[in-house]
């Protein structure tokens, strides 16, 4: 358990590695993604069809 030692916060390495990215990451992992494909489609819609 982190304790605060002279208004420093002390974690053990294992306390100070967690985290918890949630579902906001994966959103915008989505997001990014697909704006990557849309981006793409057209610049090759644009520059490459024939």
């Amino acid at each position: 358990m982190a304790t605060q030692r002279e208004r420093q916060i002390v974690e053990t390495p294992t306390e100070a590695r967690q985290a918890e990215p949630g579902p906001s990451v994966l959103a915008l992992l989505a997001v990014s993604t697909g704006l990557a494909v849309l981006i793409l489609g057209v610049v090759w819609f644009a520059f490459f069809r024939t």
